[in-house]
């Protein structure tokens, strides 16, 4: 019972931060990661079903029923990747390939991020991936406001367990609705912002790169601008 009360408390709490949001505005995100907007302010239920770490959060998302994606899952993607990761890739939803494997980013898009990050000079147990929803929304049409309100406690619940130092948004759809700034993602790439207080730096979705492959140059110096802030050198052969 003190769960669902945590929940419901934490969806309320979420609910006035965007209201404070939308009411504040949000500048346009600068170059620098230390001097960035912030999307919303942290919520305190969140870090409460956080410190029960990923195991624990895992175990309140439990066999989901909290919106209409559960109607045409196969399985739940919470995430996967270090716990105490340096780097969070956030994408939109699973897809397909996702859906039936219950992890993210594995099918020819996610190849092309294994890529990237080991490109990096990092394999994928290094970091952690996850998406701002966590079952296969139909058809793969973007997530509808009222199933991101479910899914995000969970995943604010993962950041701050995880507390990532940097977040790497993939594509349009998950840069916006996390950053809550409606800038086209041309605009948005390879400029730092911040959710709560880890700074974002929000980049092409891979699968936008497998059908415009001359896009993967400027992905590649938003991950080297990534390293450069975690203070890692620039493998010598790290473009994908």
């Amino acid at each position: 019972m003190q769960r669902s009360e945590d929940l419901h408390e934490l969806v309320r709490q979420l609910r006035a931060e965007l209201a404070w949001a939308r009411r504040t505005g949000l500048e346009d995100a600068p170059m620098e990661a230390n001097d960035v907007p912030v999307s919303a302010p942290s919520s305190s239920s969140a870090v409460k079903i956080a410190a029960r770490g990923l195991p624990e959060i895992q175990t309140e998302l439990g066999d989901c029923r909290r919106c209409k994606l559960a109607e045409g899952r196969t399985n739940i993607v919470f995430g996967v990747g270090n716990p105490n990761a340096e780097i969070m890739f956030i994408g939109e939803g699973p897809g397909a390939d996702e859906d039936q494997m219950g992890e993210p980013f594995v099918g020819k898009s996610g190849q092309l991020l294994t890529k990237i990050i080991e490109g990096m000079g990092l394999q994928r147990s290094d970091v952690y991936i996850a998406n701002v929803v966590k079952c296969r929304p139909p058809n793969n049409r973007d997530p509808e406001p009222d199933e991101v309100e479910a899914c995000e406690p969970f995943l604010r619940a993962q950041i701050e367990s995880i507390r990532p130092k940097v977040i790497v948004t993939l594509g349009k759809w998950a840069s916006q609705t996390i950053l809550q700034d409606s800038t086209p993602i041309t605009r948005m790439r390879g400029n730092w912002s911040r959710y709560g207080d880890t700074p974002v730096m929000p980049t092409y979705h891979p699968a936008y790169l497998l059908h415009n492959p001359a896009e993967k140059r400027p992905v590649w110096e938003d991950m080297k601008a990534v390293l450069a802030f975690l203070g890692r050198s620039v493998p010598q052969r790290g473009q994908s």
